[in-house]
């Protein structure tokens, strides 16, 4: 439901910006002017909106805290490219035509000149030039980014601090196993994700993963939390972060699998021989749609909280009137809400079903071999 909304929301909003930048081209004749018509205050407020919602929930080398007169004010972040060399600059770096890199200004560096375009950098000339292919994508160069963008400054301080608060734990459990501190509130977590999501879903082989299934479920949560936080940064609605968490789970569980659990892929037991071929691709590609799953649904879920939360803050600007002063935060409200209690559950569900794809795959046959 939450999806369908993100996306009803969404394409008013695009929908509204693309009537507003081509309604009235065409003259009574219905003949097509030469001249681009101005916008109307609302179509203008609608724009901006559309334009801060795309901002919001895209990558960016720099981190804006909030929006000045169209100018976005926070600060910046390293710029480390890789074309024939690294080359390292700030965000902020001033270019050739006195704008800043972040603001679309071309930078020099080591002789070669780059320009950021749409949170792309491609290599350009002096004068910054974009020359778009008939798909509307640049045709320049695109470098190696190894930038530390927002998203990275965010899963750095999250590494950071899951390192101090569990490092801190593990000492304070060796001078006693009465829990202090922040284990206070953490314990029942560990507790719940050992005891109802590894054990029923992996079985006695449980020890093995934990490490894994903690870390997951407190690096997702800590995120999701974080972007739900004021000049908060969509992270897991990045789809690939998203995407890595996926593959982790699907190489702990490729590599961890059991003979049962590759005899059941290849040559699925009790079946007749033109079936097992015909099986044998269809179970392959199941191994590879599960982490696909994983990466969608955290992917989904988080952008579509932060689209419809962002476009119902959007259209109390747009609107401007009582009724939207009234009703759209009342709505951003209850949708934010909605966004706590998603960000706990997508951390749930993620690792409960990585547990519960490892324990399929470590699973012994038991019955099998005791019938054999």
């Amino acid at each position: 439901m939450l999806k369908k909304t993100a996306i009803l929301f969404y394409s008013l909003l695009m929908f509204a910006t693309a009537f507003a930048q081509h309604e009235n081209v065409e003259n009574q004749h219905g003949k097509p002017v030469t001249e681009t018509p101005e916008l109307s205050g609302k179509e203008e407020r609608t724009k901006e909106v559309k334009e801060f919602v795309d901002h919001h929930i895209l990558d960016a080398h720099d981190v804006a805290l909030m929006v000045k007169d169209g100018h976005h004010i926070g600060f910046p972040l390293p710029v480390i490219i890789y074309d024939e060399g690294f080359h390292f600059f700030m965000s902020n770096t001033e270019g050739v035509d006195g704008h800043e890199f972040i603001h679309g200004s071309p930078v020099e560096s080591n002789g070669k000149f780059y320009i950021l375009h749409h949170e792309k950098i491609y290599r350009t000339d002096s004068k910054g030039t974009i020359t778009l292919d008939k798909d509307h994508h640049p045709t320049e160069k695109r470098v190696l980014d190894l930038s530390i963008t927002k998203s990275v400054l965010v899963i750095f301080l999250v590494a950071v601090l899951m390192i101090v608060l569990f490092g801190g734990m593990a000492r304070s459990y060796k001078k006693s196993l009465v829990p202090s501190g922040a284990a206070k509130f953490l314990e029942p977590i560990i507790i719940f994700i050992r005891d109802d999501i590894a054990i029923p879903n992996i079985g006695h082989k449980y020890k093995r993963f934990m490490g894994y299934l903690l870390t997951v479920f407190f690096f997702i949560l800590f995120l999701n939390v974080l972007g739900l936080m004021p000049f908060g940064i969509n992270v897991t609605g990045n789809i690939a972060i998203t995407f890595f968490l996926a593959i982790m789970t699907y190489l702990i569980t490729t590599f961890s699998g059991s003979k049962d659990y590759w005899k059941h892929i290849f040559w699925m037991p009790g079946v007749p021989v033109p079936m097992k071929f015909i099986m044998m691709p269809i179970e392959l590609l199941g191994t590879l749609t599960k982490p696909f799953a994983l990466m969608i649904r955290l992917f989904a879920n988080m952008t579509a909280g932060h689209i419809v939360v962002m476009t119902l803050i959007g259209s109390i600007y747009i609107f401007e009137n009582w009724i939207a002063g009234v009703a759209f935060p009342f709505l951003t409200f209850v949708i934010y809400l909605l966004e706590v209690l998603v960000a706990f559950l997508q951390a749930y569900i993620f690792t409960m079903l990585s547990a519960l794809f490892i324990g399929m795959a470590v699973e012994e046959h038991e019955h099998e071999h005791a019938h054999h």
